[in-house]
């Protein structure tokens, strides 16, 4: 059995842990959980901290558990946040349930029981309030309770919109899927992220106080960027291990721009490479950054894990379009959004496919502004500084024609060596 907090240790996984949680480990293969609330029916890369662990964990000669929140997905965690969560509705969260499944399977073995995937909604939703209120509620006092930081900085918070009960007992509801686990599973341990050591420690407290028994928790820091950005924030929002919500293109992009400092962190955290491969990858890197062989090797490693080797290949050819020598038939085998991903921010201009066969002197300076006069058209076209698909286009008297279509939509245009144009007909 393998260490699992050195193991994380060296990662920088570890935020803080209860004592004895190492020992207990390394006594015996256990049994620990870590809640994911299915909140969207994709989960994104803030949530991979928590998943790696567990593939780590699992990794190390452990049992895993990963417990999606049905029932405290209605609730909403107050940890981190300046206001209530919107409550999802019973229909909305199964299907976010089904669809999360498919996605931890990339990364634990659910075979034969060695992780286990399952929904506190099953033992909630019989619960009743008096029989909560009585069986978990007496056990934890309110004093307890408020003396959590989630719970403080909502009452001391700028807005003063304090908090609902509902808020108020998530706390209690976390702690009793401890209480549950540790019951029917010989669950010891709980991880999560350092935003969660509230709760965790709620839960081992609930289970002290009333069987006895001794539990741990463990947590990791909460992943910032080396600019003090958040971490999987882009202008556009999340990035989703879904496809179809991010691209497996945009996603291998993401990884592959982080800086020198983040990909150094990035890589212990969101691989599995050992620490040799790892330290060998940081020194070939420092020798010269401009290769980005860091990034490139972290990019390759998660986009794998989550889309699949045969998408890493894709994306990787499609991301040498914009930056090496493509070529028109590695163009027009993208897929369309892949295409547009490639080529976002890019001017398009939209026609008729009549328009497809206008010479191509009027293509670009009458029925779209790509040159600003024919005469400069023809002369950038005799000059050979212009591509259509990214082949060299010399004939100024010449037409485009179907074959060019990429998508049987867009054709895409060069001048010079930077100034990229979409020409999209309809």
């Amino acid at each position: 059995m393998k260490n699992f907090v050195e193991e994380l240790k060296w990662r920088g996984m570890i935020h803080t842990m209860m004592p004895g949680t190492e020992e207990q480990l390394m006594k015996e293969a256990t049994t620990a959980y870590v809640g994911i609330d299915p909140t969207a029916d994709s989960l994104h890369i803030g949530h991979l901290v928590s998943i790696m662990i567990l593939k780590h964990f699992q990794a190390c000669g452990h049992r895993p558990i990963a417990v999606l929140g049905g029932a405290t997905g209605m609730i909403g965690d107050p940890s981190m946040k300046s206001q209530e969560r919107n409550l999802l509705d019973e229909e909305t969260l199964r299907h976010n349930q089904e669809c999360i499944k498919k996605q931890l399977s990339k990364f634990l073995n659910f075979e034969n029981g060695e992780a286990i995937l399952e929904n506190n909604y099953n033992w909630m939703k019989d619960f009743t309030f008096l029989d909560f209120i009585r069986d978990v509620g007496k056990h934890i006092t309110v004093n307890y309770m408020m003396g959590k930081d989630s719970v403080k900085k909502r009452l001391s918070g700028e807005e003063r919109e304090g908090m609902s009960f509902t808020e108020f007992s998530y706390q209690l509801v976390q702690g009793y899927d401890y209480k549950y686990l540790n019951e029917h599973y010989n669950c010891k341990l709980q991880m999560g992220g350092s935003d969660q050591w509230g709760n965790i420690t709620t839960g081992a407290e609930l289970i002290r106080r009333t069987t006895g028994n001794e539990v741990f928790a463990l947590v990791c820091p909460l992943i910032t960027k080396a600019d003090g950005g958040k971490f999987g924030k882009t202008e556009k929002g999340n990035i989703w291990l879904s496809a179809e919500y991010t691209s497996p293109y945009t996603f291998f992009q993401f990884w592959l721009n982080v800086s020198d400092e983040d990909a150094e962190k990035y890589i212990k955290i969101f691989t599995m490479l050992s620490k040799e491969e790892i330290d060998n990858a940081i020194e070939e890197h420092r020798k010269d950054p401009g290769l980005r062989t860091l990034q490139k090797l972290l990019a390759k490693e998660v986009t794998i894990m989550v889309h699949g080797e045969e998408e890493y290949n894709k994306a990787l050819e499609a991301s040498q379009i914009l930056f090496g020598k493509a070529t028109r038939e590695a163009l027009q085998n993208l897929d369309e959004r892949t295409f547009l991903d490639v080529f976002e921010g890019v001017p398009q201009f939209v026609l008729s496919k009549e328009k497809l066969s206008t010479p191509i002197l009027d293509l670009l300076a009458v029925e779209t502004q790509v040159f600003p006069s024919k005469g400069e058209a023809r002369k950038m076209i005799q000059a050979n500084g212009f591509s259509v698909d990214k082949e060299k286009f010399t004939d100024a008297n010449g037409t485009l024609n179907a074959s060019y279509l990429i998508n049987n939509k867009y054709v895409l245009l060069q001048k010079g060596k930077k100034n990229y144009y979409i020409l999209r007909f309809e």
